[in-house]
């Protein structure tokens, strides 16, 4: 019986073993490059941040093939951290597109050979329109590096694949360049968590860096009186607009500062006992200086203080200890934000 014949170019499974090894020498391959580039950062690296730091306009990345695919995320990286930027296709920028940039603008080209075709031959109007350049790439004496303002150079990096021609560890090497540009130029600016929330407002990450004051209750939503009101009559002021009950009250004195709160749930602990205190004054009844929390604190951390603590209202003051909003843990769920 003649035995079937293998299909072309298909070349025998290795054992296991060795294929693990390899994938292993891959990664200590990409790793290596990692460390020589680590190694590298110096002076060149301080002039890039300096430009993207000072940069009134857009960083524009831009790249081809698997440069231009890890420029797509450093430019992405750049924009959600504080630093304007968007990327632009060297190819595409030839029809057209290279009227994104102004003057105002940093162009940071990817090209490890530093000669990529159509890289180079936008370089020349980007020069006309009078944006700076910064240039990635692991040929220090290549057009690109010559024609930059700052090259950043990668040095000699050894692909990781079997025959050293396809980007893997000069890609992975770009990459952590960029992420290190984009990270430290956010850290010169301050760029804060409260920064990075107004940037992400999808997804559960976003949720987790919400702020109470974008969640909390305001206005008309939070019923206040004064601590010589009758219970009767404060509780029924907890229905706010459109009928969207607070659940709680809040208790102020003559200053507007934050004396106290009584809740729905004291109320229904209270009438287990009788109804004579309704007549009587809500300061006799309310808790005293309740928990609260600073609207500019993250909706995450009020949900753990509402678990710990067992409760379903947290009043939200200002640096003065006035009450500026009601935080409901109905409204904290609806948001999505479980703790």
């Amino acid at each position: 019986m003649k035995k079937k014949p293998r299909a072309p170019g298909r070349a025998r499974r290795a054992p296991g073993k060795a294929d693990l090894a390899y994938g292993r020498s891959v990664v200590r391959s990409e790793a290596s490059a990692l460390d020589a580039v680590h190694r590298r950062m110096g002076r060149e690296f301080l002039a890039a941040v300096d430009l993207l730091d000072r940069c009134r306009g857009n960083v524009v990345v831009t790249g081809v093939g698997k440069s231009g695919l890890v420029g797509q995320k450093v430019s992405a990286t750049l924009a959600s951290t504080g630093t304007p930027s968007l990327y632009l296709h060297s190819a595409e920028a030839l029809h057209g597109d290279v009227g994104r940039v102004r003057r105002a603008d940093v162009v940071l080209a990817l090209s490890f050979s530093g000669e990529t075709e159509e890289v180079l031959r936008v370089i020349p109007v980007v020069k006309k329109i009078g944006a700076l350049l910064v240039s990635i790439t692991g040929n220090p004496r290549s057009r690109l590096a010559r024609w930059s303002d700052v090259a950043l150079d990668l040095g000699r990096i050894e692909e990781a694949c079997p025959m050293g021609l396809v980007p893997t560890s000069s890609t992975t090497a770009t990459l952590a360049l960029g992420d290190a540009l984009a990270m430290t130029v956010a850290r010169r600016r301050r760029f804060s968590r409260e920064d990075y929330a107004l940037f992400h407002r999808g997804g559960s990450l976003g949720r987790r860096l919400m702020t109470v004051e974008e969640v909390m209750r305001r206005g008309e939503e939070v019923p206040r009186v004064r601590p010589d009101a009758a219970v009767r009559d404060a509780m029924g002021a907890v229905s706010g607009p459109r009928g969207r009950r607070a659940g709680a009250v809040l208790v102020v004195d003559g200053r507007g500062r934050l004396l106290g709160i009584f809740t729905d749930g004291d109320l229904r602990r209270r009438l287990s006992s009788g109804t004579a205190f309704l007549d009587g004054p809500i300061g006799a009844v309310m808790t005293r200086d309740p928990i609260t929390v600073r609207d500019e604190g993250l909706v995450a951390e009020a949900m753990r203080i509402l678990k710990d603590h067992k409760i379903d209202e947290l009043p939200v003051v200002d640096g003065r200890g006035r009450p500026v909003g009601l935080l409901d843990v109905q409204d904290i769920l609806e948001v999505g934000v479980a703790s």
